[in-house]
């Protein structure tokens, strides 16, 4: 996983951290509407899930995957919102912080300057994560770079098969169902073994 040694990262540089990407607004000229980066992170997070960007109405509420999405994600992940929202099982950090507005079919993509910028460092400070659930084609391209130009089935089945502690999934967007329609091994197949892993990750110090 992320090779950081847990002392090096104290409580204050976690925090600022943190607060350094609460706080930017290196974007605002191009959001159509005010930076609210949005994230969950705890030192002691278990279980990472990576993301695309917040939707409008997730940036209008500051939580992140508060709307169907996060839905369809906690069925896959096998948990309800207490446990979703609870920073100390669960790392949310998408590809980027803010509502990078919408186009013709659907949201625009996660500006990249996000990523170069911030994440990097970020994943520097969950030193404890056990399981990392990539949704999506941008968390994919970026987490696993091998995999760029691979379909989604194959990038999904590769990462199955090698029981590595990175799965790769579909984003849990609407824009997807006709892809989980036609791909249903993913919800047969791969869904309960990613709730026995987070399972398995979040009740490890329980």
């Amino acid at each position: 996983m992320i090779n950081v040694e847990s002392h090096r990262v104290t409580p204050y540089i976690f925090r600022e951290s943190v607060e350094r990407v609460r706080a930017c607004r290196l974007c605002d000229e191009e959001l159509p509407l005010e930076p609210r980066p949005i994230l969950q992170l705890d030192q002691a997070a278990k279980v990472l899930v990576v993301g695309q960007a917040p939707g409008l109405l997730v940036h209008e509420t500051g939580i992140p995957f508060n709307d169907r999405s996060g839905e369809r994600l906690r069925d896959w992940l096998g948990v309800d919102r207490e446990d979703f929202y609870d920073a100390t099982k669960f790392a949310l950090l998408p590809m980027a912080f803010c509502y990078p507005g919408s186009g013709p079919t659907g949201d625009l993509a996660p500006p990249k300057r996000c990523a170069s910028t911030w994440r990097k460092q970020l994943l520097e400070l969950l030193t404890d994560i056990k399981f990392v659930l990539l949704c999506g084609r941008y968390a994919i391209n970026w987490h696993l770079p091998h995999l760029r130009n691979q379909p989604l089935a194959f990038s999904i089945k590769s990462t199955y098969e090698s029981q590595s502690p990175t799965l790769a999934a579909p984003h849990p967007s609407g824009r997807n169902n006709g892809w989980l329609a036609n791909n249903p091994w993913f919800e047969q197949d791969i869904v309960p073994n990613i709730q026995s892993r987070v399972a398995s990750a979040i009740q490890r110090d329980a």
